[in-house]
């Protein structure tokens, strides 16, 4: 049997630190969907958060600014890469 995973709410806290993320311009206001993936792990605290988004979310020129704002709201910084990268190079 398939256990079923936990679902995180888009709750307010989701939403304002979505808002934020974009306020920064941390992402572009057209990721604003990125911004609530984010958001969401963030506040749910949510230990990885795996993404094959490069262009937005997992890359070096990204990381460590998103990091830097999820920090200064309080809330906690998943770590954020790509499947490759967390499951090593299997090749």
């Amino acid at each position: 049997m398939i256990e079923k995973l936990p679902v995180i709410p888009i709750t307010d806290a989701v939403i304002n630190v979505a808002k934020e993320l974009l306020v920064r311009s941390l992402l572009p206001e057209k990721a604003s969907v990125d911004a609530l993936h984010v958001a969401a792990a963030a506040v749910g605290g949510v230990e990885y958060l795996l993404t094959l988004n490069c262009r937005h979310i997992a890359n070096a020129h990204m990381l460590p600014k998103i990091y830097q704002a999820l920090e200064e709201m309080g809330v906690s910084k998943p770590l954020i890469c790509t499947p490759q990268e967390f499951f090593g190079d299997e090749g």
